[in-house]
């Protein structure tokens, strides 16, 4: 036996919509709102804006004032700095109260360990295969194929800031393999 449509046991067809519009609201809210965590997962954030250059920063994370780092290093230091994309950077101090124009990534290019500056043999040796790189970064002995990669060093306001380095290699005379 069949009801009515106007009987008070059978919903409206608008009752119908609304129900139906509200379940798969909810639904997809609920489905949105557990994938919003892992697609921002895989975006990678940004790194200093519009390439203005990341302020280079010491050992405890505070921007490295160079009026002050100068008056505390001497010529022909490399001094570890947090610099792009939070790699280790060198910072070169050239001459009495300078800085060289570039810094250089301690990373080396053959698995990734940080290298560290061996100042009785005026270059950086990797500790973990034996890498060689002389005072500028520039590969000597392998296993590692590469130079150690080069970012500039500006001053701005009397901070340290690391820029992407996009001209050719001034060591080897070849475009950076970095860019």
């Amino acid at each position: 036996m069949a009801q009515a449509e106007g009987t008070p046991d059978v919903p409206s067809m608008g009752r119908r919509q609304f129900m139906n519009l509200l379940t798969f609201g909810t639904v997809t809210g609920v489905a949105l709102g557990a994938l919003y965590p892992v697609v921002n997962y895989f975006i990678p954030p940004s790194s200093g804006g519009s390439g203005g250059g990341v302020t280079a920063k010491d050992a405890l994370g505070n921007d490295i004032i160079v009026s002050e780092f100068l008056a505390n290093h001497n010529s022909g230091e490399r001094t570890l700095a947090q610099g792009l994309k939070g790699d280790p950077t060198y910072v070169v101090i050239e001459g009495e109260q300078t800085l060289a124009e570039y810094g250089l990534n301690a990373v080396c290019t053959h698995l990734g360990c940080v290298v560290p500056w061996n100042g009785s043999e005026n270059k950086f040796i990797c500790p973990c295969h034996g890498s060689q790189y002389d005072n500028t970064g520039k590969v000597v002995r392998g296993p590692a194929p590469l130079s150690l990669a080069l970012v500039h060093a500006n001053v701005s306001d009397d901070k340290l800031v690391f820029t992407q380095w996009e001209e050719t290699d001034f060591r080897t005379g070849e475009k950076p393999w970095w860019v």
